[in-house]
């Protein structure tokens, strides 16, 4: 494998520039012929080509992982925090530059890009405090003469498997935790979206983290695979969808690794009869067609109780089609593209279900045109009135769009609909009432709950992650659950010798 100093700038559109490897501290060339492409999603042309990776790359970066992580592991909590200082500084500097990366990339709006670098920011910033979330436990005298204390050691190589929407925030919920806590890293990006990690590289670098410490191997599923079967991988993290998740996490697990997987989702958001109108309007349309849809955290189901669902729907069907949907670049763009063709064009095969099946349309994007970005891979926000649960664009992780609107008599209805759903990732309540708000929070089975919030992601300081068929694994990411991750507790039970005045004991250490 060759080296290479660019980081993916295109410069003659006739040849698209190639996104490399990031290995032991250097950008890397494919060892292999297969590459995929990428494109501007706003404009629809190809903009560079990224390899992917496989059995070697994959071999080459965990042996470099491994190689750095004795090192690294014995470097002073302290020294480790400070490399993330530096970090955190560095990427405050380069954010718009980031953000731009994304947007050309992805295609969600300006605006909400710089948004997910600074989400990204607060898990950085967590990990600075690692010195105190480290420290461990200590009992003195637990048997005579006998102390006992606990530490938390780190792993080894752990990987990260990212998804397209998010390819700056949701590896910074992974690396940053893991490498604080003296761990090693390889991220597998999204092939759809790649730039974005080889600038984190060479931040990471230029920050003073030691070659090795941070690789990325660009990549599909061969990519994968040999990730989840390398024997000096100790653990994986992943975040995408629920059949993937679920593959991820049992083939990680039988081989024996520590895996968190976070898979698909399809969050509710209860509206109440006494709720505030205009703010749940406006909560519904930032939560349901920001970013085009494409967040794990999206509302995509709105349940209407009582007398409400008429007036919601009627001032929905208003507000949809004035969203300003345009290239992510433009400051006046309230929604960009869909990442990629396929992936626009899925989304407006679950819109042509929905009628199959009965649901009302109520707004109808699929005919959108952005002038000038006639190529791009845009589709107009959705609306549908009378979901029933069943329907696919109920069931089914649409990931577009697309907001369902379903109909309940009372609270009880709507709870029972949200708890009988497979996923149980985020949703949110809409009232005026306490009681029903403590109610809904106590008894709904999702791991993110909002009350008047639509998009209840916890702070860094607090851990994400789903339930039922949103998580697969114990724990939870960021947070106290990703210090825990990615540490192992070891307990010590000490006794120093007094010489002489000790026999041999051959009875277990107790109190007496």
């Amino acid at each position: 494998m060759g080296s290479s100093d660019q980081i993916g700038t295109l410069t003659d559109a006739a040849a698209p520039a190639i996104v490399g490897h990031w290995i032991g501290g250097r950008q890397v060339d494919a060892a292999g012929e297969r590459s995929a492409e990428v494109f501007n999603p706003a404009s629809g042309e190809l903009a560079r080509r990224v390899p992917l990776g496989g059995a070697v790359e994959v071999d080459a970066a965990v042996r470099a992982a491994a190689e750095a992580f004795p090192a690294w592991a014995a470097t002073p909590p302290l020294r480790r925090a400070r490399v993330m200082f530096r970090f955190k500084d560095l990427v405050e500097r380069h954010s718009a530059e980031l953000a731009a990366l994304i947007t050309s990339e992805h295609g969600k709006v300006f605006t909400d890009a710089e948004g997910e670098v600074t989400r990204g920011l607060e898990v950085v910033e967590f990990a600075c405090g690692i010195p105190q979330l480290l420290k461990g436990e200590f009992s003195e005298q637990v048997g005579p003469g006998i102390d006992l204390y606990s530490v938390r050691q780190p792993l080894g190589v752990c990987v990260g498997i990212t998804p397209f929407n998010f390819p700056v925030m949701v590896p910074m919920w992974m690396f940053p935790m893991a490498i604080a806590c003296g761990n090693t890293f390889v991220l597998k990006p999204s092939e759809r979206d790649p730039s974005a990690s080889l600038m984190l590289a060479r931040l990471l670098k230029e920050a003073g983290l030691p070659d090795g410490v941070f690789n990325v191997v660009q990549g599909d599923r061969e990519a994968v695979d040999a990730l989840l079967g390398h024997p000096q991988v100790a653990a994986v993290s992943f975040v995408g969808s629920t059949p993937i998740a679920r593959h991820i996490h049992d083939t990680a697990a039988a081989n024996g690794k520590r895996v968190q997987a976070l898979g698909g989702a399809k969050n509710h958001m209860v509206v109440m009869p006494d709720a505030d109108l205009d703010q749940a309007v406006d909560a519904l349309i930032g939560a349901a067609y920001g970013s085009a849809g494409e967040r794990c955290m999206a509302i995509s189901v709105a349940v209407a109780v009582g007398e409400v669902a008429d007036a919601l729907v009627d001032r929905l069907a208003q507000r949809v089609p004035q969203i300003r949907v345009a290239d992510g670049m433009d400051p006046a763009a309230e929604m960009g593209p869909l990442v990629t063709r396929a992936h626009c064009d899925k989304v407006r095969n679950y819109v042509d279900a929905g009628v199959a099946e009965g649901a009302t349309l109520v707004v109808d994007g699929r005919d959108l045109v952005v002038p000038g970005r006639e190529g791009g891979f845009f589709l107009g926000g959705c609306l549908f009135d009378h979901v029933r649960p069943g329907m696919r664009i109920h069931s089914e992780e649409i990931f577009g769009p697309v907001l369902c609107v379903v109909r309940a008599a009372d609270f009880e209805e709507a709870l029972a609909l949200v708890n009988g759903h497979e996923y149980g990732n985020g949703c949110a309540i809409f009232t005026r009432d306490g009681d029903a708000a403590r109610e809904f929070a106590n008894r709904v089975q999702v791991g993110m709950v909002g009350v008047n919030v639509p998009i209840p992601v916890p702070m860094a300081f607090h851990s994400f992650g789903g339930w039922k068929a949103s998580l697969f694994g114990d724990h939870h990411m960021h947070g106290p659950e990703g210090v825990r991750f990615y540490t192992r507790n070891k307990a010590v039970t000490q006794r120093w010798p007094k010489g002489i005045r000790a026999g041999a004991s051959f009875v277990m250490p107790t109190l007496g």
